[in-house]
């Protein structure tokens, strides 16, 4: 279930923050506690032109979103209520450069025996987005992503970063892995025009 904004600014507590790429391997801020967790209703997804990070207008890259129906294993992270403030301020500077992310709080069942629900700030895709590109087919992942570089690195750096959080915590998905594999390769040829 969504939470109004305004709950995130006006609150005083804690901060959960749920990662499902980047964020998994690279938060960027302090954290007192984090745990395996999930988010229900949503998937990841490589659904998202990325213009700034990992990729240009000119040659966009194909960076993770949280898209609508699923599941999705990721890390949620629990930032004191000091560090509140600031770690907002960071997400909405780091994930809300072209507004492609709806940021929202959302319901996340931490790993354990039981679950435990806590909510969480989460980035989900907005689907009427220009960023937004939809399921594209794998071959046309792979040329988004091969020959991509942003102001935060090259794009294939990115997927494989990623597959190796979902590892580390044992976790697998399927066609990101089957990506990982492709990247590992020689690359395809630049088509000039392409993107």
């Amino acid at each position: 279930m969504q939470r109004p904004m305004n709950s995130l600014d006006h609150a005083t507590g804690d901060l959960w923050v749920f990662g499902y790429g980047s964020l998994m391997w690279h938060h960027g801020f302090e954290f007192i506690e984090k745990n395996p967790a999930r988010v229900i209703g949503l998937h990841r997804s490589l659904c998202v032109y990325s213009f700034v990070h990992r990729g240009t207008p000119e040659r966009p890259g194909l960076v993770l979103g949280l898209d609508r129906g699923g599941a999705c294993r990721g890390i949620a992270f629990r930032v004191a209520a000091a560090q509140r403030a600031d770690t907002l301020a960071y997400l909405r500077a780091r994930e809300q450069v072209t507004k492609v992310y709806r940021e929202t709080v959302r319901g996340v069942l931490l790993a354990g025996q039981p679950e435990r629900r806590i909510d969480a700030v989460c980035y989900v895709v907005d689907r009427r987005h220009p960023q937004y590109s939809g399921k594209l087919s794998m071959a046309d992942q792979l040329r988004h992503i091969q020959h991509a570089h942003g102001q935060s690195g090259a794009n294939p750096d990115y997927v494989l970063s990623t597959v190796a959080a979902l590892e580390a915590m044992g976790c697998r998905d399927d066609e990101l892995h089957r990506l990982a594999e492709k990247l590992k390769g020689p690359p395809e040829p630049s088509a000039e025009g392409a993107d």
